[in-house]
């Protein structure tokens, strides 16, 4: 498995560099896995924190290069440990252990190839806890069906349905082709979301969306797109945006949502047929809600 890294076409970058031979492509990871934290996390969607919370591996770097990500620090700018695949099996066992409601990985797409050698090691010894793959959605088809029987919950972004915006905001090409390819074939594999009594999902997928300032037009295609394509999957519209990393300096994105554009996003996805899914309330204090970045 590990074999495909020595000319990395894992993400839709496609490199080709040998990072078994340390070279360094656009995400900067190398054939080590490197996290920035595990945790247990009781702010995802409430089908996923649940009571007990959610059993969070947050991976450090990432194939997109958002001005406006909140995780900056270990997306951005590296943050981290690198550790071995035992490791990391041994890390989800521990979370297994803590009583969590399932194993989060937070930001996993350029190191699919350890993480589900990863699974296999924890499954051997025990894991049986539902795995998330929580993505920014600018995902391979070809890298997701190498998850397939792996994964049981897809997490995906739908960040954006202007290219123009992604490359000037994410710095990739195509964004809005490659995601909802990506997210046909999460869905493919794990189909209308499954939850035990307790209304906890244990298999399923939830599209995110973040609202951004002075672009509620791109949210409306972005959920047009979901309501026209798959309206039965579960959709969670974020509205905890606030200006951080380089957004600070951009001047259509260094404020948070007004209390109109909210009401706006949130009339919008009332009247489309959309059955299930949640609308985060617009906070005051959405900054304390990032994690603090120590293993």
């Amino acid at each position: 498995m590990i074999e495909v890294l020595k000319k990395c076409t894992i993400c839709p970058h496609n490199c080709g560099i040998n990072r078994v031979d340390k070279q360094i492509g656009r995400c900067k990871s190398k054939d080590t896995v490197k996290i920035a934290l595990y945790s247990t996390h009781n702010f995802e969607e409430p089908c996923i924190s649940g009571k007990k919370g959610s059993g969070t591996v947050f991976f450090s770097n990432c194939n997109l290069n958002c001005v406006f990500c909140q995780n900056y620090e270990i997306s951005q700018q590296g943050k981290g440990k690198e550790i071995t695949i035992q490791e990391l099996a041994e890390i989800f066992i521990k979370q297994q252990e803590k009583g969590v409601e399932n194993i989060n990985l937070v930001t996993p797409t350029t190191y699919v190839p350890q993480i589900i050698e990863a699974i296999k090691i924890a499954r051997e010894n025990g894991l049986l806890m539902p795995i998330v793959y929580n993505t920014n959605g600018y995902e391979k088809v070809e890298t997701l069906k190498m998850l397939e029987g792996y994964i049981d919950i897809y997490l995906p972004d739908l960040k954006y349905s202007d290219d123009l915006l992604a490359k000037r905001l994410s710095k990739v090409d195509n964004y809005f082709e490659i995601a909802t390819n990506a997210i046909k074939e999460m869905y493919r594999q794990v189909g209308v979301a499954k939850f035990d009594k307790n209304g906890i999902m244990k298999k399923g997928m939830i599209i995110r969306h973040l609202v951004l300032p002075n672009y509620i037009l791109n949210s409306r295609k972005v959920l047009k797109w979901i309501n026209d394509n798959m309206n039965d999957v579960y959709v969670s519209v974020m509205a905890q945006y606030f200006p951080t990393y380089k957004a600070k300096g951009i001047e259509d994105i260094n404020r948070k949502l007004t209390k109109e554009e909210y009401e706006e996003i949130e009339s919008y996805l009332y009247r489309l047929n959309l059955e299930n899914g949640y609308i985060q309330e617009l906070g005051e204090h959405e900054e304390e809600y990032v994690p603090k970045w120590e293993l």
